[in-house]
């Protein structure tokens, strides 16, 4: 393990931004929805002290806006759908966002592999900025937008795709690896939930990926970097960020991929990191 936060710290300028990689679901949002209070007024002072606060979750577009609206931020970046799509923030654009990159892979591989593996298994496949297109409607509040049912499965693979998701009622989370392994799907980066929940994005895409571009967009050292997550498709972040942190909350090997672990989201844990990236000196002149 490495040293903690406050030990890696590198000097910090007047002028010196960082970036912030910040997961949602199980990090800074409560499973029943919720931001607390705490948590949304220390990232709104972190951005005041010279912090770019990105955004990075595998939810889609339309489940990403209403997050970054609770915290206030309307301009910047955030990384959606495991990075395969980078939007930026601008108030000025209809609907609040301009799409600034977007990576794509053909699923129909994928799909068929894995149907012939699961064929009771529910299937989306991102319509961006609109929802999904599915083999079946996905239980309530499991996916945000409009979900289209298709008549023909290979519907699902007309187009190339920004992600794929695979739910299968009942499996052990652990088949989904191994299931992986087996059948190949060396063509795609793929990431497990807590859940029997699947989600795959073009190869070598995560969130790591689109951030790092953002770090060069914006002129960030890669020691100034930070990230926080909790899930399995937080661990090349974790690794990628010059200082990380899993909440208490995570499986294993994301705890072992950061450089520290703190409290829970149950406990706002996020708060320990957040805090430290506020400067009283910085917040005292603006």
């Amino acid at each position: 393990m490495s040293p903690a936060l406050e030990d890696m710290n590198p000097p910090l300028g007047p002028d010196t931004w960082r970036l912030l990689g910040l997961d949602i679901d199980g990090t800074l949002m409560h499973w029943g929805g919720d931001i607390s209070p705490q948590v949304a007024r220390a990232v709104e002072q972190v951005r005041m002290c010279r912090n770019h606060v990105i955004l990075a979750t595998g939810r889609n577009i339309i489940a990403t806006l209403p997050v970054a609206e609770q915290l206030g931020i309307r301009r910047g970046w955030a990384v959606c759908s495991n990075g395969a799509v980078t939007i930026r923030l601008n108030p000025a654009t209809p609907g609040g966002y301009d799409i600034v990159e977007t990576v794509t892979f053909n699923p129909r591989a994928a799909l068929e592999l894995i149907r012939e593996e699961m064929p009771d298994a529910y299937f989306a496949v991102e319509d961006l900025g609109v929802g999904f297109r599915v083999s079946r409607e996905f239980p309530m509040g499991e996916l945000v937008g409009r979900q289209r049912v298709v008549d023909d499965f290979d519907e699902l693979s007309h187009e190339e795709a920004t992600r794929v998701v695979i739910r299968a009622p009942g499996a052990d989370v652990s088949h989904f690896d191994d299931l992986v392994r087996r059948i190949g799907l060396n063509d795609v980066t793929y990431a497990v939930g807590y859940s029997a929940w699947l989600d795959l994005t073009p190869p070598g895409v995560t969130k790591a990926s689109a951030l790092e571009a953002l770090r060069r967009k914006l002129g960030i050292y890669p020691d100034h970097t930070v990230a926080v997550g909790d899930g399995n498709n937080d661990i090349e972040m974790l690794r990628w960020a010059g200082q990380s942190a899993a909440m208490g909350s995570a499986p294993r090997p994301v705890m072992e991929a950061a450089d520290e672990v703190v409290g829970s989201v149950d406990e706002d844990g996020l708060l320990q990191v957040l805090e430290r990236l506020i400067d009283p000196d910085r917040l005292a002149v603006l």
